[in-house]
């Protein structure tokens, strides 16, 4: 019989359904590679050194942004380097990107060392991206952090409900260990770049409590950094928007420009071609003065035509260098700021990476302080 069944007939059935919940876990995402050559190459690669700085810290983002849409992960955070805590760590490298196309490496590692894949991510702008007004406010680049973040998910599913949560141990410990290695040390077994979890404290050990409290008041900082990221990402949005737009046209001015600089450098070679042909067919001792003129304005003709190419291959080269000019006044520097914990406070200068470490090692002194009893006189 179809349609829903009575109440009765579901009592006598007794149907169980049994739902498995996997631990979210905790995602870290370094600032990115920029990709950066040595720099005497930047203008030969056609790359803009402030505006892939700038990127770095965008590109992050975007595909925090991602993987928080997909609400298959813990917190999401990005941080200026990899020695931030976390459960699996995304490292990003801008192997491209230039308005009309971007390409991405990522790398994927959890707590323990292991790799999860590296693979690159790519994606083409569709021409008439900045022209559609359902676009405004949308950044080009978007589809491959989504085509990344749905990736992600996918390695994410090979792993179980307790593999995720043997991963969330380690994560505990490991960051244990960067306060008190002596205590932690016992629980972990390392080979190189591997680190195995071969044991775990009490769950009221007093000093995992302690660390745990510590990685709390740890994580609100990186959350608040995250606010600081997201300003920095606020203030280059339009003027990004903009770079993005009119780099593809220009990107496809350069490319137009240079098909036609191919096409006229191959006209004139293959009039100079013609011309010489010309000349070697006669006998050294048999030149006719109208084949000799034919000869030589064949090589003047192609003279022009590859004079005519340079000069497009110079007006490619114009496209390029004011792209570049577009982002020499990019950069990002964050705010000072003076943070407390427990009742102690420091001042944080310099950039994410800077303040970063400074505050690690102020919740270090704050650790060692308190690991050492006061002397009763």
């Amino acid at each position: 019989m179809v349609g829903p069944a009575i109440s009765s007939e579901l009592d006598e059935k007794k149907v169980t359904v049994t739902q498995t919940t996997r631990p979210g876990l905790d995602v870290i995402i370094p600032v990115f590679d920029p990709g950066l050559p040595a720099e005497e190459d930047y203008a030969e690669e056609g790359i803009w050194p402030e505006l892939r700085r700038a990127e770095a810290s965008h590109f992050a983002l975007m595909l925090k942004d991602e993987l928080e849409k997909t609400n298959k992960f813990g917190a999401v955070r990005v941080t200026p380097n990899k020695h931030a805590t976390g459960d699996i760590y995304i490292m990003g490298v801008i192997d491209e990107s230039d308005g009309e196309s971007v390409e991405i490496s990522l790398e994927l590692y959890d707590i323990s060392g292991e790799r999860w894949f590296s693979k690159s991510f790519d994606h083409t702008v569709n021409e008439q991206f900045h022209n559609n007004y359902r676009n405004k406010g949308k950044d080009a680049y978007r589809p491959v952090f989504k085509e990344a973040a749905a990736y992600i998910v996918e390695q994410l599913e090979d792993y179980s409900a307790k593999e995720i949560e043997s991963l969330k141990n380690l994560t505990a410990v490991r960051f244990g260990a960067n306060f008190s290695e002596e205590t932690f040390a016992q629980y972990l077994e390392t080979d190189g770049d591997s680190v195995t979890l071969i044991g775990m404290p009490s769950k009221d050990d007093p000093m995992l409590v302690r660390t745990k409290a510590i990685r709390v008041r740890d994580e609100l900082f990186i959350d608040q950094m995250q606010l600081q990221y997201e300003a920095f990402d606020e203030k280059m949005r339009e003027s990004y928007g903009v770079w993005q737009k009119e780099s593809q046209l220009e990107v496809k001015a350069a490319s137009d420009a240079r098909m036609k600089s191919i096409g006229q450098a191959v006209v004139g070679a293959l009039a100079i071609g013609l011309a010489i042909a010309a000349a070697s067919s006669n006998s050294n001792n048999n030149y006719s003065f109208g084949k000799d003129v034919a000869a030589v304005m064949a090589g003047i003709g192609g003279g022009v035509l590859l004079s005519e190419s340079f000069k497009t291959s110079e007006e490619a080269r114009f496209h390029r260098e004011a792209l570049e000019e577009l982002g020499k006044s990019i950069d990002i520097e964050l705010a000072p700021q003076v943070v407390e914990f427990e009742k102690k406070t420091v001042e944080l200068t310099g950039n994410a990476n800077q303040q970063f470490s400074q505050w690690r090692e102020f919740l270090k002194e704050i650790y060692r302080e308190e690991a050492i009893p006061d002397k009763q006189l």
